[in-house]
Order: structure tokens, then C-alpha cells, then sequence
């Protein structure tokens, strides 16, 4: 018997404040996730997260301030069995006032301690911002 395995790849920004990474509550959704989203077809790692956190959070991602963390892969929150997530994972500095827009109904930020609050993707991405020194 063969599993269908589906992997879902998302890009998302780690942005860190006070030891804390911001997370986002989409509208209908239990846990928090990281601000990104998927790439639309052609799209590459910049232009998919630079409009992903447009939409999102209302500000401007600096494309000279951005930079590759890593990848993690976790399973997909909310999603059919044998759903996984790869997330590539990106800082960048930004313009404006960062605010809920769109799907995104909460933007608040999260400590190490807060984990169990975030989707499985992004427990790997808090671990993946702490290696990196990125919530000292």
C-alpha cells in the first residue's frame, strides 16, 4: 500500500523583538503561525514573502536586509493526514507599522516558553530563530 504524502512549501519571516518572534492568528484558525504563506506560480523565495507580509501585516519587507535562516519541515497543522509543511524561513528589516491585514485577524509575540500557542511548523521555526541567536 502506497501513502500519498503531500508537501505544502510556504515561505515565512522571522522577525524577533524583545526575545520574542512575531506570530500571526489567522481568521479561523487555533494556533499561531508565522507571517508568509505560499509562493503563487513563478514566484521566487523574495517576491513570494515580500507580497505575503504585504498582505499579511501591512509593511514593506527591505529586499538588502534579506536573508535565509534555513528550511524546516514539520507536519501541517489542519491538514489531511501525510501533510507536511517546508518552510524556508527568512529575516529582513521593514517600513511602516506592522498591523493585522487580510486573512490575519491577531499579530502578538511569542517566547520559547509560549511553543505549545504555535502550528508544528512553527515550534520548528522558534527552535530553528533560537539556534540562530535571532531571540537572544
Amino acid at each position: 500500500m502506497e501513502l500519498d504524502v503531500l508537501e505544502l512549501d510556504v515561505v515565512a519571516w522571522l522577525h524577533a523583538e524583545g526575545g520574542r518572534l512575531l506570530a500571526v492568528r489567522s481568521r479561523g484558525r487555533d494556533l499561531l503561525y508565522l507571517p508568509g504563506g505560499k509562493r503563487e506560480p513563478g514566484e521566487d523565495d523574495w517576491s513570494a514573502l515580500s507580497r505575503e507580509i504585504r498582505e499579511e501585516l501591512a509593511v514593506e519587507l527591505d529586499p538588502d536586509a534579506f536573508r535565509e535562516v534555513g528550511v524546516v519541515r514539520a507536519p501541517a497543522h489542519d491538514q489531511p493526514a501525510f501533510t507536511y509543511v517546508r518552510m524556508a524561513c527568512f529575516t529582513a528589516s521593514y517600513t511602516g507599522d506592522i498591523l493585522p491585514a487580510g486573512e490575519v485577524d491577531e499579530c502578538r509575540y511569542v517566547a520559547p516558553a509560549d511553543r505549545h500557542l504555535l502550528a508544528p511548523a512553527a515550534q520548528a521555526a522558534l527552535d530553528l530563530a533560537v539556534a540562530h541567536g535571532l531571540l537572544a
